[in-house]
């Protein structure tokens, strides 16, 4: 696939870029290189690739969701500025 400087001012407007003449140039050269990688990998065999979400085996990571011992609601609140009902009392912002 060829790219233009004119696919490049093209994609350059839609993004609100302003770029040189020479931005283009080389934009146009960069691009044109993507394509073609991406051109040599549609070309691989991967018919008997299993599809995968992660290139490695790879299960749950996350750490057990477990509930722990906190600091008392009394203490927390201590440093609160104002509370009520054991809870944190905020300026009212939406009417």
């Amino acid at each position: 696939m060829k790219i233009t400087e004119e696919t490049i001012e093209h994609v350059a407007n839609l993004a609100r870029l302003n770029l040189s003449e020479e931005e283009k140039k080389a934009l146009a050269s960069d691009m044109e290189q993507i394509i073609s990688y991406v051109d040599k990998l549609n070309e691989l065999d991967t018919s008997n690739v299993e599809p995968t979400n992660h290139v490695i085996p790879i299960t749950n990571v996350f750490r057990e969701d477990k509930s722990e011992a906190s600091f008392p609601r009394e203490k927390i609140l201590a440093n609160a500025p104002s509370s009520e009902n054991g809870c944190f009392k905020v300026p009212k912002i939406v009417e």
